[in-house]
């Protein structure tokens, strides 16, 4: 069982790296584009260091459809996380409810049916 968790935890990290990568860089509107693109590459790294042993290790218990799902998911709560603490953007409740029925589908895609 705990084994079943790792790729979600690794997914999880890598999905951290990764939202800084494709969205920290916001915050540094007056950096070069070239500085910016390559920052963000060398973050992606460590993304893909966590992010290819999670789908590896996962692909053991779930299936890729599955192990899609789970990252989907995992992405909109981190991004939902750091789009307010980091930007410091609102968090409205049209997002809520469409994280809401993103959520609804990760069920569907895990239910027995």
């Amino acid at each position: 069982m705990l084994r079943q968790l790792l790729p979600v935890l690794l997914l999880t990290i890598s999905n951290i790296f990764m939202t800084f990568a494709w969205y920290g860089h916001l915050k540094y509107k007056g950096s070069a584009l070239w500085i910016v693109i390559l920052v963000s590459w060398g973050i992606a790294l460590f993304e893909y260091c966590f992010q290819v042993p999670a789908n590896r290790i996962g692909h053991e218990y779930y299936t890729a459809a599955q192990l899609k799902t789970m990252q989907e998911a995992i992405t909109l709560i981190v991004f939902s996380v750091f789009s307010v603490l980091y930007l410091k953007e609102d968090f409205q409740w049209n997002y809520l409810v469409g994280f809401i029925l993103i959520i609804l589908a990760v069920f569907v895609i895990f239910k027995k049916w």
